[in-house]
């Protein structure tokens, strides 16, 4: 068997200037450590897990106002606890380049949207901004542990309100506009805030969407509330009108314009280390999404560790996340601001007027860090896009990718038709542990569909079904040892069963993902696959097949813009594997040539025991928010789950999308 030849290699140049080279030298002044590549610096990371994280703070330059007693009282998952008497501030440190000698002229922020003409802040405008806002936080009695939620796009304020909550002690939590009141109460009832940002809408595809109906609606499901402020951002002439919402409360509505009017210096609280800094949320595609905490320690440890070591990101990068509010991908843009780097926003349809938007923005901003989905490149890909020619992205040196597996033709299409000589940043992990299990490196070379390697300091394996570790063949994904950006406990979890269910209830002290894992022996590194959500995964005869595997094969075909693909097993009777196409014509139906030749790939591609036993047609694939299938949901509403049980509309981007599958449900079942 012929070696494989990676699309990419890191040069010379690019290894001496990555971070992790100047970390693994430090290692060896500072610590007498020597490795002979990226695996054994991992293997000593996981294996000398409290060394490893100890080093961290020391050669990032952590700012601890009280410096911890120890590093780890106990492996224990859950209930570890990281650098126990510590206290710090996340706050604090995305701010610190504020303090330095470019801060009043060099840009924090670079903002466009359809909405508004291009804003640029800088690190001082910034730092003004979150310390007056910080102060309004005060005087309407915002105190620590108080929590502060947010109903706004990818704009500017969401980032100065994250960071002037955090820096008094709130609890930030996120929603987009985009989501809809049943979805955003689920969400924000469980945390009983105190204060709320709001905006009066947005601008999406060039169309206009008022969103102060629905603000007022979730002013008056949430009694918890004492204040709003207000960002007129559709309209800078908007005025929010609370009515009946507020009539009998003595609830304060303050603009943004006022919060920010009176200039003070920001104020940053040292918190102890494990102080609760955010709250995300799951999908929330079925029952109640759970309010995940994060904290400000972990949180800023892990953004140290991660955007350096991993993504390569530096005080020199401009870094762009294409993402949502609602997206934990949003706090990793934000959080970037730790690295003293330019974070640059876009809020609006990444697609109008075209699929130029973004790549647009890239060459106008000088982009070098470029983050987007599998999704929006598999747009570009089918559409021949070739944005490397027709724009001018020499100082792109790096493009992120996460949400769901990149095939391996999108990998050549990002080598072939963006630029030749880029770090692919696939990466996976996400909003439940704070961090990436699989991860990218800049001193690595990139093999077509792979993630470069495990996280340093995660203790990522794929265990068979005996908890086994396993090299080469699927398993599941599972983290052996804790990590201080793991989640403290869910909110209103008060015994901490629905966190231990969620995580530990499979192999008890180990965390399961949830994510069907491969991992591959290369010369430089084990590198990953992922292959979908094992609880959506295909399982025929006894062989498994994760279904990405299957979207690689069937939406290859020019005919087809998108597909779904559910396996429904009946108790005592075979199961009926279907598939579901979105043909790029608009047919009606799939035609006997066309369906034979589907089946022809995915038998020849793939499996003959994965081969669909029918193909059909639909409008549209349902879809989170946040762009990922849903699988299991559809799954549900086609095994005779009541919808409302199966799915909760509110969590995605497109609701009447499932209509199609319940009535194919109610067919089914009527014979």
């Amino acid at each position: 068997m012929s070696p494989v030849t990676p699309l990419w290699t890191p040069s010379f140049e690019r290894i001496e200037r990555a971070a992790i080279t100047r970390y693994r030298r430090w290692l060896g002044a500072q610590h007498g450590l020597e490795f002979e590549g990226y695996e054994s610096l991992w293997q000593w990371s996981v294996d000398e897990l409290e060394t490893f994280w100890k080093t961290i703070p020391q050669f990032f330059g952590v700012h601890f106002h009280q410096r911890p007693t120890q590093v780890l009282a106990e492996r224990t998952m859950p209930g570890a606890r990281w650098f126990e008497g510590a206290t710090i501030n996340y706050a604090e440190h995305a701010l610190a380049a504020a303090q330095g000698p470019e801060a009043a002229t060099r840009p924090a922020i670079l903002f466009s949207s359809e909405t508004q003409p291009r804003r640029e802040l800088s690190w001082s405008d910034l730092a003004d901004r979150v310390g007056a806002l910080g102060a309004t936080l005060d005087r309407l009695g915002l105190r620590a542990g108080d929590r502060v939620v947010s109903y706004m796009p990818n704009i500017p304020e969401s980032v100065i309100a994250l960071l002037a909550a955090a820096s008094r002690g709130g609890i930030w939590s996120s929603c987009s506009p985009d989501m809809g009141p049943v979805s955003v109460l689920d969400r924000f009832r469980q945390i009983a805030p105190r204060v709320l940002f709001a905006v009066d809408g947005y601008r999406y595809n060039g169309k206009p969407i008022d969103r102060r109906e629905v603000v007022r609606e979730l002013v008056a499901h949430l009694p918890s509330l004492e204040a709003v402020i207000f960002v007129p951002y559709l309209d800078p002439d908007a005025t929010l009108d609370l009515g009946e919402a507020a009539a009998d409360r003595a609830l304060k509505v303050v603009t943004i314009a006022d919060a920010v009017a009176m200039p003070a210096a920001p104020i940053f609280t040292p918190l102890p280390f494990d102080h609760p800094l955010w709250i995300v949320y799951s999908s929330g595609t079925t029952g109640m999404p759970k309010p995940i905490v994060h904290g400000h320690g972990g949180t800023v440890l892990e953004t140290f560790k991660g955007c350096a070591l991993h993504l390569d990101v530096g005080p020199d990068d401009r870094f762009f996340w294409f993402s949502s509010t609602s997206w934990i991908m949003w706090n990793l843009l934000a959080s970037t601001l730790v690295m003293g780097c330019t974070i640059v926003q876009f809020d609006g349809n990444p697609g109008h007027p075209d699929l130029d938007t973004l790549w647009r923005l890239a060459e106008q901003e000088r982009i070098t860090f470029f983050g987007t989905s599998p999704a929006f490149l598999g747009l570009c890909a089918k559409a021949g896009m070739e944005p490397g020619r027709r724009f001018d992205l020499s100082a792109l040196r790096t493009v992120g990718c996460t949400g769901s597996p990149l095939t391996a033709e999108g990998y050549r299409w990002v080598y072939e038709n963006v630029h030749t000589d880029i770090l692919l940043a696939s990466i996976s992990g996400g909003t439940d542990p704070g961090a990436a299990f699989l991860a990218s490196c800049p001193i690595l070379p990139v093999y077509a569909g792979e993630m470069q390697c495990r996280g340093l300091g995660v203790a990522t394996y794929a265990y068979d079904d005996d908890g086994k570790p396993v090299i080469g063949s699927v398993g599941e994904l599972v983290c052996a040892a804790p990590m201080p950006s793991m989640p403290l406990f869910f909110w209103g979890d008060a015994d901490g069963r629905r966190y231990f269910e969620s995580y530990f209830d499979t192999w008890p002290g180990v965390w399961r993902h949830g994510d069907w894992l491969e991992l591959r022996e290369r010369p430089e590194s084990v590198t990953a696959v992922i292959y979908g959500r094992s609880d959506a995964t295909i399982n025929r005869h006894g062989i498994r097949m994760g279904t990405s595997e299957l979207y690689r094969v069937v939406e290859g075909f020019p005919e087809i813009s998108d597909s779904i693909v559910v396996d429904l097993e009946y108790l005592g009777r075979p199961s009926f594997m279907a598939l579901f196409v979105v043909p790029r014509d608009g047919a009606k139906e799939v035609s006997p040539e066309l369906k034979r030749a589907l089946q022809d790939a995915i038998r020849k591609g793939l499996s003959a025991r994965h081969v669909p036993d029918d193909v059909y047609v639909i409008p549209e694939v349902p879809r989170t928010i946040s762009g990922k299938k849903l699988e299991v949901p559809v799954k549900k509403i086609l095994l005779g789950h009541p919808p409302g049980k199966a799915v909760n509309r509110d969590s995605m981007a497109n609701p009447k999308s499932i209509d199609w599958f319940i009535a194919f449900a109610a067919q089914r079942a009527a014979g």
